[in-house]
């Protein structure tokens, strides 16, 4: 018994010394109830939305104040023109729109029966069902008031039209989630066992010795996943367009060379956590639990990053996957160009150029 005593003890130590299985132990779990207890919500909150008012009179204001107490949107007013709000939907600024007719009162009023226009982005089917139906309960109780007090039976009308998706279906939504989920894993964790085979074999010291420079190493290690990535890529599209019944609507070359920057930057994270480990097992371990929870939680592919608390939106920014996925939906569902997504683009050259900075300082300290 003394024995298994002194067998258990020395477990004991080799545990609380090695600072790795500590935080797995202790440190994921407080990470994982973090992340799905604040971020994984099927409630939509603070989705931005615009209302139009073209009746400015008491009765659209009593259902604009209703719609401003609820916590459920983050709303912007303005008359614009239907091409200035279509454009706001391109943009993605904004994920629904309430439009009030200019008669709206005199026909609530006199006619007994009014209508108000729910106009939402279909390009998330979810989302989208969700934001009409919080829209149409809050016009439904503002209904109901009236009918009690008013011997009338006065009725609101909400119209909902969906754009881009009229159909409901979920392929606008599921395909680009998976475009930047899959590229994103296998990507990432196939570089990241380039260079880690390399030391494991023993063959480091040949690209160590030989007049190669660091960039042309990591380059060489990355034309051949590029190459393949591109033809996951066609496979991917080709699936979409003729088996998913998912046209491109934006320009395909512009998706193309979205999606190949997309690869780069995958790449050279895989590459970067390829020379910081010393293992094929630890590589492959970082990059596939590293990568597919962040993929997952913080690209908007399944969750809404918006009703994430502030933190949490802050850390999404510095997932590549999250700009990818904004940028495929806008070119291959919205139809938009260039224009639209210049800024996200921007964000994941910087990301790419950053990555790509730090694995060549970490492969020349290496080298020495």
């Amino acid at each position: 018994m003394k024995q298994f005593l002194l067998f258990v003890r020395k477990e004991f130590y080799h545990v609380l010394r090695d600072k790795r299985t500590l935080f797995i132990l202790f440190g994921m779990p407080v990470v994982q109830i973090t992340l799905f207890g604040f971020a994984l919500t099927s409630e939509i909150k603070n989705s931005e939305i615009m209302i139009i008012d073209n009746a400015k009179d008491e009765s659209s204001h009593a259902i604009i104040t209703r719609f401003e107490a609820s916590h459920y949107f983050d709303i912007s007013k303005g008359n614009l023109s239907h091409a200035a709000m279509l454009e706001n939907f391109r943009d993605g600024k904004i994920k629904a729109a309430i439009v009030f007719p200019a008669n709206f009162s005199n026909e609530l009023w006199h006619g007994n029966k009014a209508q108000i226009q729910i106009i939402a982005d279909a390009s998330d089917p979810n989302t989208a069902t969700t934001i009409t139906n919080y829209a149409t309960a809050i016009i439904s109780e503002y209904q109901a008031e009236l009918v009690q007090t008013q011997e009338i039976p006065y009725r609101i009308v909400p119209e909902v039209r969906m754009l881009y998706n009229p159909q409901m279906k979920g392929a606008p939504n599921f395909v680009p989630g998976v475009m930047a989920m899959v590229l994103m894993l296998i990507c990432v964790m196939m570089t990241a066992i380039a260079i880690v085979k390399e030391k494991e074999l023993g063959t480091m010291e040949v690209l160590l010795v030989s007049p190669f420079r660091p960039i042309m190493v990591i380059v060489s290690k990355a034309v051949p996943y590029f190459l393949l990535s591109l033809v996951n890529l066609a496979t991917i599209l080709l699936l979409s367009v003729y088996g998913m019944d998912l046209p491109v609507k934006g320009s395909l070359v512009l998706l193309v060379a979205e999606s190949a920057l997309f690869i780069i930057c995958c790449l050279t994270l895989g590459i970067l956590i390829s020379i910081n480990t010393a293992s094929q097992q630890v590589a492959m371990l970082i990059s596939l639990v590293g990568m597919l929870m962040p993929t997952m939680i913080f690209s908007g592919y399944m969750f809404p990053i918006e009703n994430m608390p502030y933190p949490l939106q802050l850390v999404s920014n510095i997932v590549p996957s999250k700009w990818y996925y904004t940028i495929v939906k806008s070119v291959m569902i919205k139809g938009v160009g260039f224009s639209a997504i210049w800024k996200e683009t921007l964000i994941l050259l910087g990301i790419t150029v950053f990555l790509l900075v730090v694995s060549l300082k970490k492969f020349k300290i290496r080298l020495e």
